[in-house]
């Protein structure tokens, strides 16, 4: 077994106990502090899962013993949390996305590359038995070659439900910045990296009204588009459609992602799930066949700070990487950019895709 890395959380919010136990699964992982801009946050976190250290922010980054931060700040802190942490010597794995912008993004790898760090960025869900299972059958070839893709995420907007939505109407947020991360790395997993998109985007409602318990009422103010309308060109061929909305009040019947080959067409699950259910339809076919899984479903979030780790203990690359989550963001940027000013984007960025998990892998290891 290789040697255990510590880990330091730097932010307490509501994502931090899935962190927690998602960790866990994995012995190459300790985690040994906790901090929070709200120290009562901190401390609560550690006496509920036996963290034993609850410092500051500052005197986490001080600590020589902490090998990686995990950044789970608001995304408007990302940047500046990432940095610290790296100049600090730490590597850092940090919640969606890398940055709000591709500025910050640029410098936290450059920083890192100073440095000689590791930078991971959630999402890892494509490491689960889901999304692993759909890269095998493309690899394997039982679509033939891929020729198309279409992603869709259909939403009316997290103000019924979500505590504190403000943030999701701000620059920064919106339906492509909350939920694209999740979409655009499933699809880079599953093709490759992407050189050339267009949209359209729209803000279809000035102000939104909270119907949550905890804000009920309260109107908020739409700073960002809330539907956004995507066309991909994949590098190796295939042609993306993408759809990412707050603004379906009735429902949809699209699938979440579909890709679409010579010789039949994949149905990927929900790609915010470890999970499947995977299907198959085969050309001539009338009817889907759903895949067993090839790799293991029972994997939550850390996964891929997990296997930053191995990749730090055995020197191979990591899949989570910062450049595959700084294409993801240089992707979102130009998607809406290119809505502003009615073009084409060509990609100034690129990533490899990322390899596949090994098959047969045991529960809580990432190595043969």
């Amino acid at each position: 077994m290789s040697e255990k890395l510590s880990v330091g959380f730097i932010g307490c919010g509501n994502i931090s106990g899935a962190y927690v136990k998602g960790c866990r699964l994995f012995d190459i992982l300790e985690i040994t502090a906790m901090s929070d801009l709200d120290m009562q946050k901190a401390r609560e976190m550690a006496q509920k899962h036996g963290i034993p250290k609850v410092c500051t922010v500052d005197e986490l980054l001080a600590d020589g013993d902490i090998d990686i931060v995990l950044n789970l700040t608001i995304p408007a802190a990302h940047a500046e949390v990432s940095l610290q942490a790296i100049e600090a010597g730490k590597h850092v794995y940090c919640e969606k996305p890398l940055a709000l912008d591709t500025a910050d993004g640029r410098a936290i790898l450059e920083a890192a590359a100073r440095q000689g760090v590791r930078v991971g960025c959630a999402p890892d869900t494509f490491l689960g038995g889901g999304l692993q299972t759909c890269r095998k059958l493309i690899d394997d070839g039982e679509i033939g070659e891929p020729v198309a893709a279409t992603a869709f995420m259909m939403s009316g907007g997290p103000e019924s439900w979500h505590p504190n939505p403000v943030f999701y109407y701000a620059a920064g947020g919106g339906p492509l910045f909350d939920m694209g991360p999740y979409y655009l790395t499933a699809l880079i997993h599953l093709l490759g990296p992407i050189t050339r998109v267009t949209s359209a985007a729209r803000v279809s409602f000035a102000e939104r009204i909270a119907t949550s318990e905890a804000r009920y009422g309260e109107r908020i103010p739409v700073q960002t588009p809330t539907h956004v309308a995507g066309l991909l060109d994949f590098a190796a061929g295939p042609v993306g459609t993408m759809i990412t909305s707050f603004d379906i009040k009735g429902g949809s019947e699209l699938p979440r992602i579909e890709i679409y080959g010579s010789q039949g067409t994949l149905s990927v699950p929900d790609p915010n799930t470890f999970k499947g259910p995977v299907r198959l339809k085969r050309a001539g076919e009338k009817e889907w066949q759903e895949m067993p899984l090839t790799h293991s479903p029972h994997v939550l979030r850390g996964i891929g700070l997990a296997d930053m780790a191995y990749g730090i203990a055995g020197g191979r690359p990591h899949r989570a990487s910062g450049e595959l989550a700084y294409h993801v963001l240089d992707l979102m940027e130009s998607l809406l950019a290119a809505s502003d000013e009615g073009r084409h984007i060509m990609i100034a960025s690129t990533c490899a895709r990322p390899a596949a998990l090994p098959v047969g892998l045991p529960d809580g290891t990432l190595d043969n």
